[in-house]
């Protein structure tokens, strides 16, 4: 990474400023923009978890899991769209609040938003750090500190940008991973083999132990209360962690006007197979292979709490290929923390260096300063979440429960910081006291539920599915009361924001940056001031991608929830040999799909870039390229046709009218 991004500088005039930093030049196209979205949302509870919940409930737990943590990407295209069109110049969602809200506001959500980043970061660190333990012995507390010190390296020196680059090469290896799992369950295992035979052994298993809550005790219906149940908690701590994870607004930021729609629609449609197909086979090839002697802990069933710290799909993998299983497990793993925690990395630094130093400590910094303070909040971080999830896991935490807890602390301020952007009469007492009224109601309804049902507060049962099922549900549902009455009963009153506080955020004079590289800021992608014609096209361009986002996403959310899932939920069919082999083999063409829109889509909207960029090394290694470190226009020079600094990255025409290489 750290290569790829020295190379990006020395041959496309990128320049480490603090806007490319955090915004990466508000220039991506939407084939990485997918790319990234999927990478970053496939964290290791994607593949751990998932693969769980399909060993306690069966096909329908990796459905539910897929569709209940697609349909917030999905959704949240339309909030990109109005994040594009409301405030093109912002470089974090807490400034939105703060420009329509004002201070007190600003600082409740900046709570929110940092709740969410730390318990998705103490989820990859605690399942990342389960899975490493298992596979390979190494102490937990080793691996949570030493596990993250790459990513932090190259997220230092190469910012969101290299994230992005990352998220593509991350993406490439999980879904060749799968692919590989997914053939060796179901076309090549000596003791499956195919879609029937694991079909036989799962039929069986259901006459020998039937489930309970299941249709007919099968492993084989998407009839489930276990997974009904975990479906909705899915679904709702899904929204708080999307739609507060300020690393979901950097990549909306980050996307160029008229890519920020498709990149989020694609990144979501190539998520769902990730989590549906790795769960499928893994997660029902652990309740397979379990009946034989290959099975880690036959003739044992795993330990509940094995399942619930990920520990189904590290041991599926080694009973199916040994050795190389383990090696697969740990590259599905690194993988899957690498992006999503690169993620995490920038999201918080992004919020200390605009939100707090920026806006309450320095509002004159300069883009150096800025820098400095990047670099200080990344490493504080992550040194903070290696001590905390190493703190988690000695009181016995797990990423399990981590998992079904984020809807019950955060998904209160969903909805009003969704309306911030798409709704002008949300009072200021409705966005500033609706999340932390919805936090008490929350965690105090979990709590209630707990002691009622169960006589007791322990870990054991507060991570019971009920408890949380409750906390969660009145989380996300209970501003759904409080913003009404905030908003509309006196002596409260609607606000009627016209939306002009939110465009009157600008982005950040990197001259001083740009002075000591001795190079043009205007020439750097992204820097460019765009004319007043050109920000009234692109507001065109926006309005309408905000219209079709609205129906699109409408109708993607209504087919996974509703109209593929819910008649056979309803139905509680149970699946017959054919109709297993369909539904195999519709995860694994999907799969396809979305190699298609992550690995193919990426490189070929990139390819004049690519194909310069490579041209030029082989010229450096042969001698031909001059000394110089970039491109760089000589004083006073312009490209032929076109206004000063509107070529940015520069192109080949430029050195017919004189661009040379600096020495």
């Amino acid at each position: 990474m750290i290569i790829i991004t020295w190379s990006l500088k020395r041959y496309n005039y990128e320049l480490q400023t603090s806007e490319m930093f955090t915004t990466a030049g508000r220039t991506l196209k939407s084939g990485l923009v997918a790319t990234s979205v999927t990478s970053t949302w496939t964290w290791a509870a994607t593949l751990l978890q998932s693969s769980a919940v399909a060993y306690k409930y069966g096909v329908s737990g990796p459905f539910w899991y897929a569709s209940g943590a697609t349909v917030q990407i999905i959704l949240f295209a339309t909030l990109a769209i109005e994040l594009k069109r409301r405030a093109p110049n912002a470089h974090t969602f807490l400034e939105v609040v703060k420009a329509r809200y004002g201070p007190v506001t600003h600082i409740v959500y900046i709570v929110f938003c940092c709740f969410c980043n730390i318990l998705v970061t103490a989820m990859l660190l605690t399942g990342g750090s389960a899975v490493i333990h298992n596979l390979t012995g190494a102490p937990v507390a080793a691996a949570v500190f030493l596990f993250p010190l790459g990513v932090v390296a190259y997220t230092l020196f190469g910012g969101i940008k290299a994230t992005f680059i990352t998220d593509y090469i991350n993406s490439l290896v999980i879904i060749l991973i799968i692919f590989i799992f997914a053939f060796t369950v179901y076309a090549t295992s000596n003791i499956l083999g195919s879609p029937g035979r694991v079909w036989e052994i799962l039929t069986q298993i259901a006459i020998d132990r039937p489930l309970e809550g299941n249709a007919d005790g099968s492993y084989l219906t998407m009839k489930s209360q276990g997974g009904a149940e975990f479906f909705v908690i899915n679904i709702v701590g899904n929204f708080g962690t999307v739609f507060l994870d300020n690393g979901y607004y950097n990549k909306a930021i980050s996307a160029s006007p008229v890519d920020a729609l498709p990149g989020y629609v694609l990144g979501g449609i190539a998520w769902f197979a990730i989590p549906w197909l790795t769960a499928t086979t893994m997660g029902l090839a652990g309740l397979a292979l379990e009946q034989f002697d290959v099975w880690p802990t036959y003739p044992n069933r795993l330990a509940k709490a094995d399942v619930d710290a990920g520990l189904v799909l590290p041991s599926a993998a080694v009973a199916l290929l040994g050795q190389g299983g383990g090696i697969a497990t740990l590259f599905l793993a690194f993988m899957a923390i690498m992006s999503t925690y690169s993620s995490e990395l920038i999201a918080v630094s992004s919020i200390v260096t605009y939100d707090i130093y920026k806006t309450y400590i320095n509002p004159a910094a300069t883009g150096k300063q800025l820098m400095r303070v990047n670099y200080i909040g990344m490493v504080c971080f992550a040194l903070f979440m290696a001590a905390f999830a190493t703190a988690l896991y000695y009181i016995g935490i797990s990423m399990g429960y981590l998992y079904v807890l984020m809807g019950v602390i955060i998904s209160s301020a969903v909805l009003p910081a969704t309306l911030t952007l798409i709704w002008a009469d949300q009072s200021w007492a409705a966005a500033t006291f609706a999340p932390i009224l919805g936090f008490i109601c929350s965690v105090t309804s979990w709590l209630v539920r707990t002691k009622v049902v169960y006589g007791e507060l322990t870990v054991a049962s507060t991570g019971s599915n009920e408890p949380m099922l409750v906390g969660n549900v009145v989380s996300l549902l209970a501003p759904c009361v409080f913003i009404p009455l905030l908003t509309y009963i006196p002596p409260f009153k609607p606000q009627k924001y016209d939306w002009v506080s939110m465009k009157n955020i600008r982005k950040v004079d990197d001259h001083d940056i740009a002075d000591e590289a001795h190079m043009d800021l205007e020439r750097i992608p992204g820097e460019r001031r765009l004319a007043s014609i050109d920000e009234e096209q692109e507001q065109i361009k926006l309005a309408k991608a905000a219209k079709i986002a609205r129906w699109l996403t409408i109708g993607l959310t209504l087919s996974l929830l509703v109209l593929w899932p819910m008649p056979m939920f309803g139905s509680g069919y149970v699946f017959s040999k054919k109709f297993f082999t369909g539904w195999v083999v519709v995860g694994i063409l999907w799969l396809f799909v979305s190699a298609g829109i992550c690995v193919v889509l990426p490189v070929f909207e990139s390819r004049s870039t690519i194909a310069r960029t490579t041209r030029m090394m082989f010229q450096d290694l042969l001698g031909l390229g001059g000394k110089g470190r970039a491109l760089e226009a000589t004083e006073g020079e312009v490209v032929e046709g076109a206004a000063a600094g509107t070529d940015s990255p520069p192109n080949e025409k430029l050195a017919e009218v004189g661009v040379k290489r600096a020495d």
